[in-house]
């Protein structure tokens, strides 16, 4: 008789756990997710083909920064691909509100001549920047950027470099304002650059 009961206790409890686990679904807060935090971008001078390049000469335009170099084998070409496809959907006026710097993470291999001559194979507008190892990765650091030399046996000169592959934005008051990611479309890139233009 007693093992009845318990058998019977047995099987209400379990009905009754099975019950709250169905039809009991307390409500949870939200939590939002982090956001990662924005580097702090900012001022730097940087030497070009045509002499100094400082981003505060841009100010009041859109400058688009992309961390590259001309020996890269292929996120590079695609990144500033995609943005000179992006600056070739402007009009002449909203493109006269832009400017692009490539800034070399090579510095020991692209010098300011070849820079040039690289950006603008992919649009007259982009201006290639190089300096010395320690103002390129002052540069980095400051737009959290992440580049490193890794050996490579079959490479010309003994190594690539990989690198982080977003595009930085520049707002027209010369703060960072936001990224834009690698194969992100052209038409993409050029929406992302209306959007952070000053009307004239």
């Amino acid at each position: 008789m007693s093992e009845r009961i318990l058998s019977l206790v047995a099987g209400l409890l379990a009905a009754l756990v099975i019950g709250l686990a169905i039809f009991w679904q307390p409500e949870l807060p939200e939590r939002p997710l982090p956001r990662a935090a924005m580097p702090e971008g900012g001022e730097f001078a940087l030497q070009s083909a045509d002499g100094p390049v400082s981003l505060s000469d841009f100010r009041g335009k859109v400058v688009l920064l992309y961390f590259g170099y001309t020996y890269c084998p292929d996120v590079c070409p695609t990144s500033l691909a995609a943005t000179a496809e992006g600056l070739q959907q402007l009009t002449p006026d909203e493109l006269a509100r832009v400017a692009v710097l490539l800034v070399s993470v090579d510095p020991k291999r692209d010098t300011p001549a070849r820079l040039k001559e690289y950006a603008r194979f992919f649009h007259p507008v982009i201006v290639g920047v190089t300096g010395t190892p320690e103002e390129i990765a002052a540069v980095a650091k400051r737009y959290g950027v992440f580049y490193a030399e890794q050996k490579v046996a079959t490479a010309g000169d003994g190594y690539v470099v990989d690198h982080s592959a977003d595009t930085y934005v520049v707002a027209a008051d010369g703060k960072l304002a936001g990224r834009i990611a690698h194969a992100t479309a052209p038409d993409q890139v050029a929406a992302i650059i209306r959007k952070h233009i000053s009307p004239p």
